[in-house]
């Protein structure tokens, strides 16, 4: 498997003269994330991702001998507001390639303008497998899969001996998508699954969905949700019910989670699809230069974004142009390690090398529990966290 190296790990794409970048105009990539709305807890740091990654491609001397330059929309978090702005960046604006915007909605929104216009499309932050089951030839998964996101949880409650199991799922494709791999998953171990319902979007008050997992005596709740207020409420509520289970996971493990609720977090995992403390090549290098560049720790979705950008660079420099087809054969036959992880797609583009990480939070901090060859600690069991009502 080749190694990507990029932050001055960038590997080296195709670097010309500096006098001879500067005569020629930058190499423009169109791009949206969701800046405001819903999606802006992991919109914000993905796009981070994407404008650390075009500093390092340019410091290490661009690409196919151009300067890269980002030209990002703010989306808004909304499926119907995103696809015209790729639209726009692709007829009006003229950008010479395109990335993938943040989550598995507006991914789904997107997919069909780029699909319409031929252009290779590198999602950093999907992973619902229905979008790569539409015969689409240009669309490339980054993430494990969705119906992995909550795997996790499920191999670590039957380890364990848990065996009474709830899934809440959001009314989206992605938990949906994720909400059903873990009810599946947690069927084929044998672990019976007494509760697993879809919410709205939207939904404040989870009283009466947190009533019927407290009298079903359940052990392990798992939780899918694209918004990180979901999971924050949640938890709130839980304690205001008294609502006491040995595990509680959600699909997506992030800073402010923890930030949010402080002591209330301990416990709780959540998929993190990325983390420091990975063995990946430049990992070290490129958690320190997004901390001192955006001053804060990067979440997995800022990692998705800088190591997609990384894939891109990669066989742009392989099929030396940026030629849509010549992009799509030589991503279809690549296998790689990015900062983020493992990459190779099957003939759909659906990822078929990373399956992602589950992680505590412990003492405030996230904390690896599985799989086991990665994991950096144990799980921990509360006992009883909250007066029961």
């Amino acid at each position: 498997m080749k190694l990507l190296l990029l932050v001055p790990l960038l590997a080296a794409c195709a670097s010309a003269p500096p006098e001879a970048i500067n005569e020629q105009s930058p190499t423009r990539i169109g791009a949206t994330m969701s800046e405001t709305g819903a999606y802006a807890t992991q919109g914000i740091p993905a796009r981070n991702g994407y404008r650390l990654c075009q500093q390092h491609v340019n410091a290490e001397g661009g690409l196919l001998g151009r300067q890269i330059e980002f030209v990002i929309h703010d989306d808004e978090s909304d499926a119907e507001l995103a696809p015209r702005l790729y639209e726009r960046l692709i007829t009006e604006e003229g950008v010479d390639a395109i990335m993938g915007p943040y989550g598995s909605t507006l991914t789904e929104a997107v997919a069909p303008v780029t699909e319409r216009h031929r252009m290779v499309h590198i999602s950093p932050l999907a992973a619902t497998t229905s979008i790569w089951e539409q015969g689409r030839r240009y669309l490339f998964m980054v993430l494990p899969p969705a119906e992995l996101f909550l795997a996790g949880l499920i191999d670590i409650a039957d380890e364990n001996g848990l065996r009474r199991v709830a899934i809440l799922q959001e009314d989206q494709l992605f938990p949906r998508a994720a909400g059903a791999g873990a009810a599946e998953l947690a069927r084929e171990r044998g672990l019976e699954v007494v509760l697993h319902e879809t919410y709205p979007s939207g939904t404040e008050d989870f009283s009466e969905l947190l009533t019927r997992i407290r009298e079903n005596d359940v052990e392990v709740l798992g939780m899918a949700a694209s918004a990180l207020d979901d999971f924050i409420a949640v938890v709130h509520q839980m304690e205001e019910h008294g609502v006491n289970v040995a595990m509680f996971g959600t699909s997506g493990a992030v800073a402010e989670f923890q930030a949010a609720l402080g002591e209330k977090a301990e416990y709780a995992y959540g998929l993190s699809a990325w983390e420091p403390s990975l063995p990946n090549p430049g990992v070290n290098e490129f958690a320190e230069a997004y901390e001192r560049e955006f001053g804060q720790p990067p979440s997995f979705h800022a990692a998705g974004a800088y190591g997609s950008c990384q894939l891109f660079m990669e066989a742009a420099r392989q099929a030396g142009s940026l030629d849509s087809e010549a992009l799509r054969d030589v991503l279809l036959s690549l296998e790689t390690q990015t900062i983020f992880g493992d990459f190779a797609v099957d003939e759909r583009g659906y990822q078929t090398a990373n399956q992602g990480l589950f992680v505590q939070w412990q003492d405030g901090e996230k904390v690896v529990v599985w799989p086991e060859e990665v994991a950096t600690g144990e799980p921990r069991f509360p006992t009883p966290r909250w007066e029961e009502r």
